[in-house]
């Protein structure tokens, strides 16, 4: 073996799509190999005893460069390498993740009578979330809401939500959100671009997402948490319905905030499932 090293984040994810490049003194390259699924380079080239440089490239990372000393044997081991996210933020590692709905929030404040708001959320639904190994721009989500489970803690206004004055779950009984791109918007924030068919009707929509970070569970898996918002306003999406009580207030505000407290386990399937 000629070379061998593993490449991984601050938090110890694998860096499956690294490039590792080895030049002699001169600058002149000598190898080039790329990691493997784990994070692990292992090329059989024999290489000449000596000092070497070997730098570590990946989309998204800054570049990492150190000095390696080939023994006689022809070997080069250099080891772990770390490589910092660009921004300085650590993310998920790639593949796919599959949203918790025991542990996620997906809620809705709208405003009442002008002075305070009321708190809704729906309590079924599923999501899934799939990391880009080498670009998180281009990493997708998708989501599918069952309407009639929306719950603000009152049957009577809950049951006339389901109506047809709003979401009318008898003729859309689902609302959906893919995603169709990413863009920064801080070192641990990105907007999301995505379109939402909510009451029939499909309208693109931004979530401002914030990642929270990743852990390992009791269940002997890996979690990762995000917080989004949005804000939508009723008309768009044909839900004109409200009451004008005296003074002229509307009863019900004409917009509704999104909040989105997501926790996700990493893999295609839940625990148990």
């Amino acid at each position: 073996m000629g070379l061998t090293a593993k490449i991984r984040t601050r938090d110890g994810w694998a860096v499956s799509h690294a490039v590792v490049t080895v030049t002699d003194m001169t600058g002149g390259q000598v190898l080039r190999a790329e990691a493997d699924a784990e994070g692990a380079v292992r090329d059989t080239t024999e290489l000449a005893p000596g000092a070497y440089t070997v730098i570590v490239t990946a989309v998204g990372y800054a570049p990492a460069a150190s000095s390696a000393i080939v023994t006689a044997r022809g070997r080069a081991e250099v080891g772990t390498v770390t490589l910092a996210r660009q921004g300085g933020t650590e993310l998920p590692p790639p593949g796919p993740w599959t949203v918790d709905p025991a542990h996620s929030t997906v809620g809705a404040v709208a405003q009442h009578l002008g002075i305070s708001s009321v708190r809704g959320r729906f309590t079924e639904f599923t999501a899934a979330i799939e990391v880009a190994p080498d670009d998180v721009a281009r990493s997708r989500v998708e989501a599918v809401i069952r309407a009639a489970s929306i719950d603000t803690g009152n049957a009577m206004r809950d049951t006339h939500l389901r109506s047809s004055d709003f979401l009318d779950v008898e003729t859309y009984p689902e609302i959906t959100y893919r995603s169709t791109g990413l863009t920064p918007a801080g070192p641990d924030r990105w907007t999301v671009h995505g379109e939402l068919s909510l009451h029939g009707v499909a309208r693109p929509v931004n979530l401002e997402l914030a990642y929270l970070g990743t852990g390992a569970d009791p269940w002997g898996g890996t979690r990762a948490a995000f917080r989004a918002t949005t804000e939508l306003r009723r008309e768009d999406f044909a839900m004109n319905y409200n009451q004008v009580v005296q003074a002229g207030i509307a009863a019900i505000g004409t917009t509704l905030k999104v909040e989105l407290d997501v926790q996700a386990v990493q893999g295609d399937t839940l625990p148990g499932v």
